[in-house]
């Protein structure tokens, strides 16, 4: 399989769309808000994407310092390319882009759980997310 790797290539709003829904995270994302995909695709700071010829494959999208946290926002393969190593080679051309002391962070999505303890990722259990209709709310109302 002949697979080129980029670092921070155009990847169009409706490539990123036909991976996401080509893997278990299209489930996850706004993939019919065309609006937010261009917004994830041009805020994004890091991006390492996976091409067979010129078809998208695979990518790592992350946010991104380069110096202490790299937030590895998506990592989507192919469902037909994955079990080729392909995931495990994003992240570490990802790592390669980030300074000596900066850690990647990540959420897992539900079915990718235990491939990421077995690829070497520590689970931290201090994660906590605010949805966008959530506030915050004060210490005193609780």
């Amino acid at each position: 399989m002949d697979i080129t790797y980029k670092i921070n290539a155009t990847v169009a709003v409706e490539q990123f769309i036909n991976l996401l829904n080509n893997t278990t995270l299209g489930e996850r994302r706004p993939v019919d808000d065309h609006e937010c995909i261009q917004g994830m695709l041009k805020n994004s700071n890091l991006i390492i994407s996976a091409w067979i010829h010129d078809q998208l494959v695979g990518i790592a999208r992350s946010v991104t310092d380069f110096n202490y946290a790299c937030y590895l926002s998506d990592l989507a393969i192919d469902e037909k390319y994955q079990r080729f190593g392909m995931g495990k080679q994003l992240i570490t051309l990802t790592q390669a882009q980030l300074g000596p002391r900066c850690k990647v962070i990540l959420l897992a999505a539900p079915a990718a759980r235990e491939y990421y303890k077995h690829i070497g990722f520590t689970h931290n259990e201090y994660c906590w997310t605010l949805e966008r209709h959530q506030t915050v709310t004060s210490l005193a109302n609780k």
